[in-house]
């Protein structure tokens, strides 16, 4: 499949980007809805994406340069040239948290009630963005015989942009369905760390491209810590709610 989908005024739109721009304003459009249900301001969701989108993006950008450094030493210029690819979502999700917090501080919003709402989404974004990995033929695992495995340069591999597609969907329908359940605030944006960590930890031993520190896997070191921080939270914010703090 070719990477570019059209051709508008001599630049060429790729379908990586329209994948994450479609999977961007879902979230966006779910948050806003969200907002209303619990509270707080639609305008103060939409301030947000305004620097949660692009700041997201230089993030997941940045983590991802860091860790191919040697891809891109040679010629900085690179590093502006994102179109192709060369996003890392751990990047993208510790810039989004980061703004979030900042933002909540500024305008004086409960910051886990925000993440609540925000995030909602997120695990849906990241389903339909994981297609353009698939338009790319990048994220994707070694050699199997397995019936759903797909062609990459001649020998059948795994699809693991589908399978983090599909694990990312079911979070986003695990979330969205117990979200009118929940016990504290902040119990949305935990569970969509400690699920998608734990997932991302499995499917990242199966792919052959995973940004590297020395023998480590950046993204199973990352999700490990996900997972560990996702239980000190629920521990942590579980017992603050039923204190009453």
């Amino acid at each position: 499949m070719d990477r570019v989908a059209f051709s508008l005024f001599g630049i060429d739109v790729m379908w990586y980007g329209i994948f994450i721009a479609i999977g961007m304003m879902l979230a966006v459009g779910i948050a806003v809805k969200e907002s209303k249900r619990v509270g707080l301001k639609e305008e103060d969701i939409m301030d947000l994406a305004l620097f949660l989108i692009p700041l997201g993006v230089l993030g997941a950008r940045i983590y991802y340069v860091i860790f191919s450094w040697d891809q891109y030493s040679g010629n900085l210029m690179d590093i502006l040239n994102i179109r192709g690819g060369g996003l890392a979502i751990h990047g993208g999700i510790i810039a989004g948290i980061l703004t979030g917090f900042v933002f909540s501080r500024i305008k004086k919003i409960d910051f886990f009630k925000l993440a609540d709402t925000v995030v909602l989404g997120v695990p849906l974004a990241q389903s339909i963005g994981r297609w353009g990995n698939f338009v790319n033929q990048e994220a994707h695992g070694g050699p199997t015989d397995l019936p759903w495995g797909i062609m990459i340069d001649g020998q059948k591999v795994h699809p693991t942009f589908l399978y983090e597609s599909i694990w990312d969907l079911l979070i986003f329908l695990f979330i969205f369905l117990r979200r009118k359940k929940k016990k504290y605030e902040g119990s949305i944006i935990v569970e969509y760390i400690t699920l998608y960590s734990l997932g991302r930890f499995f499917i990242e031993g199966l792919r052959t491209d995973s940004l590297m520190l020395g023998p480590i896997r950046m993204a199973q070191f990352v999700s490990l810590l996900g997972v560990v921080v996702g239980v000190v939270l629920h521990i942590i914010l579980s017992k603050r709610s039923k204190n009453g703090i």
